[in-house]
């Protein structure tokens, strides 16, 4: 859900990279890290955020620069149960990862391996293969998550052959 930054002035905050739709909305979740240590996160202005690591003996604020840094690149995760519902017709897109891509005619495509979003909007790589299509209405009409499937339709020059060199 985001990724914390380098730290910003020398009280021990942090920036932190977040995504969510919704930026704030980091601080009312519950954080943990890779480890399992859990933190509360308080936006303070823009991508700065105070930090405090919730441990057994208590709540620990992170207030010096010298903490923060030892913070940089930790990445921030959420349980699921925390996260709403999605809308009709919306996705978790860790959610389309092992769903079976099909071709608009049933013909097996193979299966969702991972979900790539390097800013242009994500993709859905697909193995064997790899084939990757952007994830949009166009290149993958519909989604049923209920069958565990997918169908997929990408846009000619993802299929042509790539000429021999």
């Amino acid at each position: 859900m985001g990724v914390i930054g380098k730290p910003h002035g020398v009280r021990g905050h942090l920036r932190v990279n977040t995504f969510t739709e919704d930026p704030d909305a980091l601080e009312r979740y519950p954080l943990t890290d890779r480890t399992g240590r859990r933190f509360t996160l308080a936006w303070v202005h823009g991508t700065v955020a105070a930090l405090t690591e919730l441990t057994a003996r208590g709540p620990v604020a992170v207030a010096d620069r010298n903490a923060a840094e030892t913070l940089t690149n930790v990445e921030l995760f959420v349980p699921r149960s925390a996260l709403p519902e999605p809308e009709d017709d919306e996705f978790y897109l860790a959610d389309l990862i092992g769903l079976q891509a099909k071709s608009p005619v049933g013909e097996a495509l193979g299966t969702i391996t991972a979900v790539h979003d390097y800013g242009a909007g994500p993709s859905l790589e697909i193995s064997p293969g790899p084939l990757l299509v952007p994830f949009t209405r166009a290149a993958v009409p519909a989604v049923n998550l209920a069958a565990g499937e997918v169908t997929i339709d990408p846009p000619a020059e993802i299929l042509a052959e790539s000429p021999e060199t």
